[in-house]
């Protein structure tokens, strides 16, 4: 998904799901990767320009699954992520000097509580305990899940990477067999062109046609 000065979507297709094919994609490239927690990204950004930027709706999601087994930390948990979704929110519409100086005023403080908070937890919790994992996992990708605190051209979460890769698995059933290498090639390339003209709110029937 490229920014503001790249306004496109690119899909990709492999025949497996390792690291090969992204690493071989992105090979050129050195700006900023917004992805989840997969590992084999690691493989990819290792030994190059390119900046992992972590994402905080999967991180928030891990504290949702683990609300029943901790509910007091799951509700101070989601509500310190709420907050950082407020600010975005309030610079929704701003540019990314207006929105990197919303987020460097407001967000750090949440990030630093939240940061203070989460070795507390991970002192009150068995290793086991469903909410030591969520813990853990934002301890783990700390640096990653703040690299959004100073740029304020990367996005939050790669919530716009998920729809759009929801549309391929709402059509799996007509999908799931490409019949080659070149068909899977061409659905990625269909896939860029109709995501891209919904970005630009541009008919992509009407623009095929």
């Amino acid at each position: 998904m490229g920014d503001a000065a790249h306004p496109y979507h690119v899909f990709d297709f492999t025949l497996s799901r390792g690291r090969d094919g992204p690493k071989y994609f992105l090979q050129d490239y050195n700006q900023v990767l917004l992805a989840d927690a997969y590992g084999g990204y690691d493989g990819v950004v290792a030994g190059n320009a390119i900046v992992r930027a972590g994402c905080w709706a999967h991180q928030r999601r891990k504290f949702v699954d683990a609300e029943k087994a901790a509910p007091q930390i799951a509700q101070e948990a989601i509500a310190l992520v709420r907050a950082l979704y407020a600010v975005e929110k309030q610079g929704r519409n701003a540019n990314v000097e207006e929105r990197l100086g919303l987020r460097q005023e407001q967000s750090a403080p949440v990030l630093a509580e939240l940061h203070e908070k989460l070795f507390d937890w991970k002192e009150q919790l068995f290793p086991k305990h469903p909410m030591a994992e969520a813990v853990n996992y934002a301890l783990g990708h700390w640096e990653e899940l703040n690299v959004f605190l100073s740029d304020g051209a990367v996005e939050i979460d790669n919530n716009v990477s998920e729809r759009e890769m929801k549309r391929v698995v709402l059509n799996r059933k007509n999908s799931l067999f490409v019949g080659n290498v070149r068909g899977g090639r061409t659905a990625a390339i269909l896939a860029s062109l109709t995501s891209t003209c919904r970005r630009h709110h541009v008919d992509p029937q009407l623009y095929i046609a």
